[in-house]
């Protein structure tokens, strides 16, 4: 099914299919059980009237201002904190630090260990906590840890603040995801999932950039350039996390720049996504099912095998260009194209999927590339530097599709608990991976590393017959239930039932989207 068959609704439809009353659970039928939204729109019938005045294109122009630069700057320092390691590597980090052996790749993976260990503990804060004070409160907490990356001594000293900053940065996937499925429906949450997503590109290029700049530091500076760099972007992250706590609206529901018939319109449009806005009551059985339901095994899988790729991308693309026997500097602007090629491909496929949809397809677009640029990577002879480059560069283009599997378990999984717990785990499985990822960067195999690049290569393939797997699951998914929800109204979502806490397999009505 499309996106535009999930979220068909056009107003002066019929709701028909009367016959097919949904079954809402004995303790979601209450009021206090459903979601907030609905009773939002409850207390404020007398506001549904003015609705149809209400422009929804200009009011989502809106939103997007207010809303997507903030995902985006925290998704664009979430990366370029954990990125200037990189960079950092081809400054003269180990040689201060005293780094030896796979110190270095440690390093790099227990970061992503922090990060994975309080993904289950996020689950409950998620839903106990706004999702954007939570967001707002993290990204000062990981700008802190950053800053305090450039007063490390030793290995255990630098090892500490990453594992900090992964902790403190659990939240950014799962956060953002809940946040944009707030806000959009499912068709109109994919571009702006690439839109914040984009932020991973920009903090390659700016990476490159500022680790160029702080290299031309001179030898009298009482700081290093790369203790320099840890402390600026630690300080500029706090600031934004500032920000976000400020100007970033818990819910719809919140935002003191909407009108009442605005946020009455607003929740009647995002009322066919049959997910919810928001409820802070935790349901045990919600995880169980999730922990059953097979979608959430193939998503994990899949972000699995794409993300041992991203490790590499994102600890070692400096280090390997400088094995080709650039300087240091040179290095890092080198390494600047692979965030043009990221941010190319997440355009690509965010245009691609709200104008064709079939997030699968668009998915394969991006692996084929990355699967081009590990063999060109892994099989040519050193001599040959403008082909590995390529290679490298090309396998940035398996950035992209992380977004669309974002989307993809907030649009398919529905139940307010079962879904922070299927952000979290999807969450947790890109963290799995790039804790895989360095681990193939093994110091015997210095300085062609071709293990590694053979396993970018090789779970790439993986990542692309997973996806096919989701593909032909949703399908028939989607086959064995009826298509009630088909040419509905608005309307038609304004019951207590759409608004329950029902998950996906409860709700009869839900649709899958591939």
């Amino acid at each position: 099914m499309s996106d535009k068959d999930s979220a068909s609704v056009t107003k002066g439809s019929t709701r028909g299919h009367d016959d097919h009353v949904v079954a809402v659970p004995a303790d979601d039928a209450s009021g206090s059980n459903v979601d907030a939204a609905w009773k939002y729109l409850e207390n404020h019938k007398h506001d549904a009237s003015g609705t149809d005045a209400v422009d929804i294109a200009a009011l989502r122009r809106r939103i997007d201002f207010r809303i997507v630069p903030l995902m985006f700057l925290c998704y664009t320092l979430q990366f370029l904190d954990k990125v200037i390691l990189n960079y950092a590597n081809v400054m003269g980090l180990q040689k201060d630090l005293g780094l030896k052996g796979n110190d270095f790749s440690n390093i790099a993976t227990f970061l992503f260990v922090g990060l994975l260990c309080f993904e289950i503990p996020n689950i409950y804060f998620l839903q106990a906590v706004p999702a954007a004070k939570w967001l707002g409160l993290n990204v000062i907490l990981w700008g802190t840890a950053t800053a305090c990356g450039a007063a490390a001594t030793n290995y255990r000293t630098l090892l500490v603040t990453r594992v900090f900053l992964g902790i403190f940065e659990a939240t950014i996937a799962p956060s953002l995801m809940l946040i944009s499925s707030q806000w959009y429906t499912k068709s109109e949450s994919a571009p702006r999932f690439s839109f914040w997503y984009l932020g991973l590109g920009l903090g390659q290029i700016i990476g490159g950039l500022v680790s160029y700049g702080f290299q031309h530091m001179g030898p009298d500076a009482q700081l290093a350039g790369w203790r320099t760099m840890f402390l600026t972007l630690g300080v500029i992250t706090v600031l934004v996390g500032a920000c976000v706590i400020i100007f970033l609206p818990d819910t719809p529901m919140k935002a003191k720049w909407l009108s009442d018939n605005e946020k009455v319109a607003l929740l009647k449009h995002v009322s066919v996504n049959k997910t919810g806005v928001e409820n802070r009551k935790f349901r045990g059985k919600e995880v169980v099912e999730a922990l059953l339901d097979p979608q959430v095994y193939l998503l994990l899988l899949a972000v699995v095998l794409l993300s041992v790729s991203s490790g590499v991308v994102t600890t070692y693309s400096a280090t390997l260009i400088r094995g080709l026997g650039y300087t240091p500097k040179k290095s890092a602007l080198m390494n600047t194209p692979s965030g043009v090629v990221s941010i190319f491909f997440t355009l690509l496929v965010g245009y691609g999927i709200r104008t064709q949809s079939h997030r699968w397809a668009w998915i394969l677009v991006c692996i084929v590339p990355a699967i081009i640029g590990g063999a060109l990577m892994s099989f040519l002879p050193k001599t040959n530097r403008s082909g590995i480059l390529a290679g490298i560069y090309l396998v940035n283009a398996v950035v992209a599709p992380l977004a669309i599997f974002y989307n993809w378990t907030v649009a398919n999984v529905a139940g307010p608990t079962k879904r922070a717990f299927a952000a979290a785990i999807i969450s947790g499985s890109f963290s799995l991976g790039n804790i895989i990822g360095p681990q193939t960067f093994q110091a015997r195999d210095a300085p062609e590393y071709r293990p590694a690049k053979i396993a970018v290569m090789a779970t790439q393939v993986g990542c692309a017959l997973v996806t096919v797997l989701l593909f032909v699951y949703y399908s028939w998914q989607n086959k064995r239930r009826n298509n009630v929800a088909e040419n509905e109204n608005e309307e038609a979502f304004m019951e207590p039932e759409a608004w329950a806490r029902m998950t996906d397999k409860e709700n009869k009505r839900f649709r899958y989207t591939y």
